[in-house]
């Protein structure tokens, strides 16, 4: 009779649960495993003008990105874009946590400021950059014809394209690293560093010993989230260059949208998506398998 029981107790307890997880599954088989797996059957057809299937083509979607030129193009922006983007701006976001963090008169203000960026969305941040980089007007423009630099089509060089949008995104995501870094600095156990600096211990000698490590779990996050955000950049491509001048900034998410809702090839436009998801899948991977060797959990 207990053995009953306890099997009825486990019946009702998994329905239970099942229950109230019924919603979340519910949003998650809608906005994200029908669209994943739909995509992926996409992947494998030519479709029509609604994105409706028309003609199985099996991997030849993917051959045919593999050899495009334009594919490939879009492939090394994004992978410089990421280059270019991810390390600095977690350096420069440890920077200012580890000057935030110390305990002096007035450092909630710079907390503050540095965090700011986290308030303004993409689009408005991008607009804000769009006139700074506007090479009448702009203030970039203005410094260097301060001091007699020759001018620079920030936008409209495919040299400096790439770069100017790095650098508008790397101030559009610091404000979130620098608050979750920050966070990270303030719950690492402040007897540590009494500690060493009874032993006699100096400033860079605390931090490699003491802060760095004591943060890895922190910089391990901050890291992998960068890494995701930064392969699934759209919204600053979309505003300050379109893809362009001469493609030197079509990221791969820009290059998606182009081809499913300009061009109308949904096939291929799918078939980028599911490469796209296996690079970040593949960088994520590789990052818990080597990455999280060097963390070093509380």
């Amino acid at each position: 009779m207990t053995r009953i029981s306890t099997m009825w107790r486990k019946s009702v307890d998994g329905r239970t649960a099942a229950l109230y997880l019924l919603p979340s599954i519910i949003l998650f088989s809608i906005f994200v495993f029908y669209p994943m797996f739909r995509t992926i059957y996409l992947s494998f057809f030519l479709t029509d003008q609604t994105g409706n299937a028309a003609i199985m083509v099996g991997i030849e979607n993917f051959q045919y990105l593999l050899g495009s030129s334009e594919f490939q193009n879009s492939m090394k922006a994004t992978g410089l874009f990421v280059l270019y983007t991810v390390p600095i701006t977690i350096v420069l976001a440890l920077f200012f946590a580890l000057l935030a963090n110390e305990k002096l008169k007035g450092i909630g203000f710079f907390r503050t400021m540095y965090s700011s960026t986290m308030g303004i969305s993409v689009a408005a941040s991008s607009v804000i950059w769009l006139f700074m980089f506007n090479p009448s007007i702009g203030m970039f423009n203005r410094l260097l014809s301060v001091f007699n630099f020759p001018q620079i089509q920030w936008l409209l060089d495919p040299e400096w394209a790439l770069l100017s949008v790095s650098i508008s995104t790397i101030w559009m995501n610091i404000g979130f690293s620098f608050l979750i870094l920050l966070g990270g600095l303030q719950n690492i156990d402040e007897h540590l560093y009494e500690s060493s600096r009874i032993d006699g211990a100096g400033y860079f000698y605390r931090l490699r010993r003491i802060t760095l490590p004591m943060l890895s779990p922190t910089l391990f996050f901050i890291i992998t989230i960068s890494l995701i955000n930064a392969f699934q950049t759209f919204g600053q491509i979309d505003i300050l260059t379109k893809g362009g001048p001469s493609q030197s900034t079509n990221l791969i998410v820009y290059s998606i949208y182009r081809e499913a809702f300009i061009n109308y090839q949904f096939g291929t436009a799918s078939a980028q998506a599911v490469i796209l998801f296996l690079i970040i899948l593949v960088v994520t991977i590789l990052q818990f398998k080597l990455g999280e060797r060097k963390v070093h959990y509380q």
